[in-house]
């Protein structure tokens, strides 16, 4: 049992604003082990980001023994973010103590059916009664995380918006590693697919949000002439084969193109003039483009070409800095941006940027930000230290 263990001298080594475990995901007592390392009972709400080489149905059962009364929400992964940065096999896991946060968990339970203005209604019960509860904390934030083989990440984001507020919101799309094949929304006892959960957070915590990626626009152009919006297929660009065209603005041939050709090489759309990344997942048989967010026809895209992203990274962890350092990151990490640093052989640089900076999360299929989902992309949250600590 729980109590039995003997004390881990690292076990709160996370810090005792936030705490964070990490466990091999396929270590039967890794659920315990968590729950050791998070410490005493006093915790809010426990999230967690799994593995898909564990059990997911059995981490998720074994959860409701070790963590309650505290919810917990989580999803399965891309990767991990844990300890040593960039890691695979693991479970990590936040923990949130009631001393410093409040939250609220607004479940989707089915993605193909659910009613946009009773989200947006108990988004705004649940900030007011959080208000309500906590009068003098000052910061909140929202953290989404939603099944990323849906499709739906588009139009639940666009949808939860009226209910935001002036309140902003990051998340991360779950994953299955490399597979593609089934990814998993975690919340009090049950993996859903084609399900999403939305925690609404208010905390004496300062906090800043995070939206960041290594990529500049180039001048090559190109318009989206046929596609198939809600596969987020397109099938032409600029009246051709979509990826002999694309091959082509490349230089390449389009017998090659990999994962990594569209990690390397991805596009980007104009939005309210800032770009946003629309990355490529895969190519099928017949030569059309599979894109991991919301795309149709007449959409114009722009190539983006990859600066540094090891120096791009330690800028952006830094300027975190300038005025405190944050007791943790919680970050949501495209799993296209893991491709490119293992294809160029910067996995390890980055690890240590994100060690020194107690950054932890996950590898998603995509992210998202305010109201809308991006690809390729870094999202999360700084927690700082109240002033009183």
């Amino acid at each position: 049992m729980r109590q039995t263990l003997r004390e881990d001298p690292e076990a709160h080594a996370s810090g005792k604003i936030v705490r964070s475990a990490f466990a091999n995901a396929r270590d039967p007592d890794a659920v315990e082990q968590l729950a050791h390392k998070l410490g005493p009972n006093d915790l809010e709400i426990v999230i967690l980001f799994v593995s898909p080489d564990a059990d997911v149905a059995r981490i998720t059962a074994q959860a409701a023994r070790f963590f309650r009364p505290a919810p917990y929400v989580g999803c399965t992964t891309a990767g991990e973010l844990a300890s040593d940065g960039y890691t695979e096999g693991e479970i990590v896991a936040i923990g949130l103590p009631r001393q410093h946060f409040c939250s609220r968990v607004l479940p989707i339970d089915d993605l193909e059916n659910y009613t946009s203005q009773s989200l947006i209604d108990q988004l705004v019960r649940n900030r007011h009664e959080m208000a309500q509860e906590t009068p003098d904390w000052e910061h909140e934030f929202n953290f989404l995380m939603i099944d990323g083989l849906s499709t739906k990440e588009d139009k639940l984001t666009s949808d939860l918006a009226p209910g935001l507020g002036p309140v902003p919101l990051f998340g991360g799309s779950s994953g299955d590693g490399a597979n593609f094949k089934r990814t998993f929304v975690i919340n009090n006892g049950i993996a859903r697919t084609n399900a999403a959960v939305l925690v609404q957070i208010r905390t004496r915590c300062p906090v800043r949000m995070i939206n960041t990626d290594h990529l500049m626009p180039s001048t090559e152009r190109m318009v989206v002439t046929g596609a198939d919006p809600d596969k987020r297929i397109v099938t032409e660009i600029n009246a051709e084969p979509a990826a002999r065209e694309y091959a082509r603005l490349l230089g390449k041939d389009p017998e090659n193109l990999t994962t990594f050709t569209f990690a390397a090489h991805p596009v980007v759309v104009r939005v309210g003039g800032t770009h946003h990344v629309r990355s490529i997942q895969r190519m099928c048989k017949n030569g059309d483009l599979v894109f991991y967010s919301a795309i149709d026809e007449g959409v114009v895209l722009t190539l983006a070409d990859p600066t540094d992203m090891v120096d791009h990274l330690e800028r952006e962890m830094a300027d975190l800095c300038t005025d405190a350092e944050p007791e943790i990151v919680l970050a949501c990490d495209c799993v296209l941006r893991r491709q490119e640093a293992m294809e160029k052989q910067t996995t390890r640089a980055l690890s240590r940027i994100l060690t020194k900076h107690r950054v932890v999360g996950f590898s998603t299929y995509g992210e998202q930000v305010n109201s809308m989902h991006v690809n390729q992309t870094m999202t999360g949250v700084a927690i700082y230290p109240p002033p009183s600590e």
